[in-house]
């Protein structure tokens, strides 16, 4: 019988939580640089060009890869012939682990962790409790899985009961469109068939934790259907052109992962939950002899690369910016920010409305007037930094509140991430105002373009209070302009005929 220490156990979770938030496995890497250097669409090349420079600087910086650190899953498989030496519950132990990890004072991770789910929905101020799955196996050993799953892709996770003569790659090809941008592709799609519907998202989840290996398995070819509907699935999602982060491209998915299980003669459930471009996850096992131990990968690993700042890269001061101005940038320019910008996401929105409702003014130095909002939740700073990691959220949230913050704030311009609906991208052609696109999965690199940071209002929301940041050369496309034209509508229908005609 082995005895696996609880100190061990809640350590090695801890500096597993640690040691994803910073550093992307070396087969990620290898297989976003060779998106990278394959991928024909500027646009989409760049974006992934600064997740690959993101990542390197967060590798070296010990630094979380993005602001959305995640909800922590944990599959965990437990010898029959293992022990703990306390009477703490595996639920209990993860969630020491979380919140050690969470609260590190050296690289804090956002806690965006909310109790009840409905209601107040309030800030467990630890990232706990953890999403747990406990499966005993044989042997003497304990095996987990861990990651740490950010709120846009998980909100992209689609879940199916098909009828056993329905194809499962065309279910694929169809729902991914509907997915949008906000999961951050390129990612990984997992995919879980069979069992019933709760166990086919469980397995998609797992999927998920599996090593990069598409490319290994075109060289090799298929030996099994399921891998043969990995490389077909692989080749629709990445035909339908929809590319990084949406904007366009040869790239959606770097792999396909299926795990499955028996199902009912009537049933054939069908999950797919995608991984962004953050991609957190670890594999360790405990078998007595002291916590896990994880080996830093070399940083030769990452190609070393620059952002593009040639002359078609504009240079822009949104200080006192007119409209005139911005009906000149053309949907797909590439930006760099300068001047002051407010920040205001889900909370801080909702608050805006109920001021306005109630007839009410905003708090002092609040003014949306002429400005441009940026919809991002950072991470707590260390050390001499001016914000922690401030990656983009998924603007499509904010949609509800366009038309208020348009008309009647004043507001000329959205900074985010991923597409905005048709009502919005009216209202945003109706004001004549615009919409940027910052990198999803680029947190640290943008961080570094904000020179000075000041909490305006709403400090009790904390990462979702209103903040005024003053930004030096952040890196934008301009998703829709002025004239309502939308590149993640325009870009994947050019990248999809693009590739139809690059097969022939």
């Amino acid at each position: 019988m082995t005895t696996i220490k609880t100190d061990d156990f809640i350590s090695s979770i801890a500096d597993s939580l640690q040691f994803i938030s910073y550093y992307h496995s070396v087969d990620f890497i290898q297989a976003m640089h060779r998106a990278y250097l394959n991928e024909k669409s500027s646009a989409a090349r760049d974006a992934i060009g600064q997740i690959l420079i993101n990542s390197r600087m967060c590798a070296l910086g010990k630094r979380p890869i993005c602001q959305d650190t995640g909800i922590v899953a944990a599959f965990v498989k437990l010898g029959m012939n293992c022990t703990f030496d306390s009477d703490k519950t595996i639920q209990e132990m993860v969630d020491a682990g979380v919140e050690i990890a969470y609260c590190d004072p050296d690289n804090p991770l956002r806690k965006s962790v909310l109790s009840p789910p409905v209601g107040e929905r309030k800030n467990t101020k630890t990232n706990s409790p953890a999403v747990v799955h406990v499966e005993m196996v044989r042997g003497s050993d304990v095996e987990i899985k861990i990651a740490a799953k950010g709120g846009g892709s998980e909100n992209k996770s689609k879940m199916a009961m098909l009828t056993p003569a329905d194809s499962i790659v065309e279910w694929v090809k169809n729902t991914v469109p509907t997915m949008g941008a906000g999961w951050c592709p390129p990612g990984i799609l997992g995919i879980g068939i069979g069992g019933t519907s709760d166990k086919a998202m469980c397995l998609a989840k797992e999927s998920l934790m599996d090593p990069v290996d598409i490319h290994e398995l075109q060289e090799r070819g298929p030996a099994s259907y399921l891998e043969e509907m990995r490389l077909e699935i692989y080749d629709a999602v990445n035909s339908l052109g929809i590319g990084a982060q949406g904007l366009g491209g040869l790239t959606t998915v770097l792999d396909v992962k299926i795990m499955d299980y028996p199902t009912h003669a009537a049933s054939l459930p069908v999950a797919m939950i995608p991984n962004c471009v953050a991609n957190r996850h670890i594999h360790f096992t405990l078998d007595g002899s002291g916590p896990a131990q994880f080996e830093p990968p070399d940083i030769s690993n990452w190609p070393e690369l620059s952002l593009d700042t040639g002359e078609s890269v504009k240079q822009v001061f949104v200080d006192g910016i007119t409209k005139g101005e911005i009906a000149s940038w053309k949907a797909g320019d590439t930006l760099l920010l300068n001047g002051k910008i407010l920040t205001g996401r889900d909370a801080a929105h909702k608050r805006i409305k109920q001021l306005l409702d109630e007839g009410k003014p905003l708090p002092d130095g609040v003014d949306f007037t002429g400005r441009f909002v940026y919809y991002v939740g950072p991470v707590d700073p260390v050390r001499d930094e001016v914000v922690g990691p401030a990656g983009p959220t998924t603007s499509t949230r904010m949609d509800k509140y366009s038309p208020m913050m348009l008309e009647q704030m004043g507001l000329f311009g959205m900074i985010g991430k991923a597409e905005r609906g048709d009502a919005t991208i009216a209202e945003i052609k109706k004001h004549k105002a615009v919409y940027l696109m910052a990198v999803g999965g680029a947190a640290y690199l943008v961080s570094k373009a904000i020179k000075n940071s000041r909490t305006l209002a709403f400090a009790d929301l904390g990462m979702e209070a209103i903040y005024e940041f003053d930004v030096k050369d952040m890196p934008v496309t301009v998703a829709v302009d002025s004239n309502g034209e939308a590149v993640h509508k325009t870009g994947p229908v050019f990248w999809q005929k693009e590739i139809q005609a690059l097969k022939g």
